[in-house]
């Protein structure tokens, strides 16, 4: 199994383990290549691939290898509620990451560590929720568009678009 999606990445986090809650770690694999876009400008002449990425990276993973998968549910990204970036992740790496999964509160967390062959790259804690699909909405857990982000309904996206834009309707 692999997961895609939209986003400040191009490549595919690829299932090695799907992990048994309680007993074992899902494991994950995403090769970064040389290729991705963020290299240009992150920085010319020595490629270091951004921290945000790393995030999405493991934040692809975490959704492949969700633990629980409820009817008529979709399960979101609400927060990372914590990062810690402990060395540099650079093209060509093989960027391995392990999820330990817990239920508190009707949300699912997640500690993850995403490694490469030098050792420990980051340490990071996501919390995801899950947000019933009403009538009309379509989408898998994870799943992202051009008009949107992960989690996001259209009108949500309509009111960031405007703000990022900074531009008035009249």
């Amino acid at each position: 199994m692999t997961a895609a999606g939209w986003g400040p990445v191009d490549g595919t986090v690829k299932v090695v383990d799907p992990g048994v809650p309680g007993e074992r770690p899902a494991r994950c694999l995403a090769v970064v290549d040389a290729s991705e876009k963020v290299f240009a400008g992150h920085f010319p002449g020595f490629a270091i691939f951004p921290g945000v990425c790393v995030v999405e990276y493991v934040q692809r993973g975490a959704l492949a290898t969700l633990p629980e998968r409820e009817p008529g549910g979709r399960w979101v990204l609400a927060a990372v509620e914590s990062s810690r970036f402990l060395s540099p992740v650079y093209p060509g790496d093989e960027l391995t990451s392990e999820y330990v999964w817990s239920r508190k509160d009707g949300a699912l967390r997640c500690r993850a560590s995403a490694a490469t062959g030098r050792g420990v790259a980051a340490q990071i804690r996501l919390r995801f929720e899950n947000r019933k699909t009403q009538t009309g909405q379509t989408g898998q857990a994870g799943e992202t568009g051009r008009a949107g982000r992960a989690g996001e309904t259209g009108r949500d996206t309509e009111a960031r678009s405007g703000r990022d834009r900074g531009t008035d309707a009249g």
